[in-house]
């Protein structure tokens, strides 16, 4: 068999937003089993989003990732456990300084068992009572994913020292590592 048919026939898709498309990136990657991640736009009813408007609020899409990864090593609901632990998922269209629909907490679902995954996830977490607040993320199914432009890409490890980075980005990456030492990168 094609080595590069057999690698997608093993390889998932994630779509998820939770803020700065940046933040979810640089704990993503962290991960064992994923094998990329992409920034982007989805959500939207609009046509080839750009940065600049979807920052403004005006397309309706959200920043989001698009995450790649072998199921073997890191199923569904361990990425939507780590996705739950860097962004706080009980605000609405907002994270942190970050304001407005386009940083808004969602799962866009690529199938039923992502869906039900997602949901029965959300309901176990709000059961916990692990934030004071009820989680607000909306899930729904996967749009059009517009990849955002190339300087998003890598963005924190070709901009570490960049003040939104150091301020924002790395802190979740940071707990990313803590959260799941056991199943980082080597």
């Amino acid at each position: 068999m094609n080595t590069e048919i057999a690698s997608s026939i093993a390889t998932s898709v994630a779509t998820l937003g939770g803020g700065c498309f940046w933040c979810l990136e640089a704990a993503f990657v962290q991960l064992a089993g994923v094998e990329s991640v992409v920034s982007g736009y989805a959500g939207g009813p609009g046509e080839n989003p750009d940065y600049g408007s979807v920052c403004n609020g005006t397309t309706g899409h959200a920043e989001v990732v698009q995450v790649r990864f072998d199921p073997a090593t890191i199923d569904y609901r361990t990425l939507l456990t780590a996705f739950f632990a860097i962004h706080d998922p009980t605000t609405v269209n907002r994270q942190g300084n970050d304001i407005g629909s386009q940083y808004r907490s969602v799962i866009f679902t690529h199938d039923t068992a992502q869906e039900k995954i997602a949901r029965d996830l959300i309901a176990e977490l709000d059961a916990a009572k692990i934030w004071p607040a009820p989680i607000v993320t909306a899930v729904s199914p996967a749009p059009t994913f517009w990849r955002a432009e190339d300087y998003h890409q890598n963005y924190y490890a070709n901009n570490p020292l960049q003040g939104y980075c150091q301020a924002v980005v790395a802190p979740k990456a940071a707990k990313l590592r803590k959260v799941f030492a056991g199943r980082l990168k080597p």
